[in-house]
Order: structure tokens, then C-alpha cells, then sequence
């Protein structure tokens, strides 16, 4: 072999192993970055599930309220068995929210945060203050701090009193 052909040879030799040594960087860089990110995803997934899982916590809870107001005597025990059955669902969803640091949005009495309340529509009241959370028309939830679910809201606004300073002109005479 010449020597020509040999210098060839060990530059392709350096060159590969350059070649090598970048490629298992950039997998074990790929490896961390896939470890930070799997929990990352993980809990994304999760969130996903439970934003599914609210509407029909939605309907229940609605179903159970009505079930509650319109108790008859004759239906009383079957109503009874079937409000109870409804509260351990209630329970089970509670563990399962609770478990996954899903908390629901405090709100009834508390100033309006646009970041936790979806405004649905105001209210008069003169005793509160302007703003302040008068009925939650839908819970809103949160997961570790991350609103899932707004918070569907009613707030207190102030009445408008018409001005009396105007109401006096009319045509003169």
C-alpha cells in the first residue's frame, strides 16, 4: 500500500470516529432531553383525561340536583338508594380529582379573577362590591395550580341610578 493511500485511509479512520463520537453525543443528549420532557407528557396526558371527564361530572352533578328538589313521597326510597348511589360516584370522582391535584375553583363571595371566572352575567347588588362572585353557574377546576376549567360565573355590579338633573327638561313655557 502506498503511502498515499494509507494517509487516505487514516484521515476516512479519523473522520468516521469523528463522525461517531458527534452521533453518541447527540443521542445521549436526545436520551436526557426525552427523560426531562416524559413527565412533562405524562401529566399532559392526564390532563387530557380529566378535561374529558368533567362534562360528565357536569351532567351527574346536575342530575343529582334535580333528583334533590323533586323528591316525591311515594318515589322517597328509591330516591333515597339512588341519591346515595349518586353522592359515593361524587366520592370516587373526588378521590380520583383529589389524587391527581385537581381542586375545584373557590369562588362564591371572592372578587372576579379573569384568569379562574368566565363572566356568564351580572347581578345587581348594592350591599357587595362591584366584581364580587355572586353565583358559580359551573364549577371550574384546577391541576396543580393550571386552571383545566374556568369557572362559569354570576358577579355584582352596581345599579346604574339615571341621572334626576336631566329628567327635569322639558319644554319651557
Amino acid at each position: 500500500m502506498s503511502a498515499e493511500n494509507q494517509k487516505k485511509s487514516e484521515e476516512k479512520t479519523e473522520d468516521y470516529y469523528d463522525q461517531l463520537l458527534r452521533l453518541k453525543a447527540e443521542f445521549e443528549n436526545f436520551r436526557k432531553r426525552a427523560d426531562r420532557e416524559k413527565p412533562d407528557l405524562i401529566q399532559w396526558g392526564k390532563t387530557q383525561i380529566l378535561v374529558q371527564l368533567l362534562p360528565l361530572y357536569d351532567v351527574l352533578l346536575k342530575a343529582h340536583e334535580q333528583l334533590r328538589t323533586q323528591k316525591t313521597e311515594k318515589s322517597a326510597g328509591d330516591s333515597a338508594k339512588f341519591i346515595r348511589g349518586m353522592e359515593m360516584i361524587f366520592k370516587e370522582f373526588e378521590k380520583l380529582f383529589e389524587s391527581e391535584g385537581v381542586r375545584p375553583i373557590e369562588t362564591l363571595g371572592r372578587p372576579l379573577d379573569p384568569l379562574q371566572h368566565e363572566v356568564m352575567g351580572a347581578v345587581e347588588k348594592e350591599e357587595l362590591a362591584e366584581g364580587t362572585v355572586v353565583e358559580e353557574l359551573q364549577k371550574g377546576f384546577c391541576i396543580n395550580g393550571v386552571v383545566l376549567r374556568p369557572a362559569r360565573v354570576k358577579i355584582a355590579k352596581k345599579s346604574n341610578p339615571k341621572s334626576d338633573a336631566f329628567e327635569d327638561l322639558g319644554p319651557r313655557t
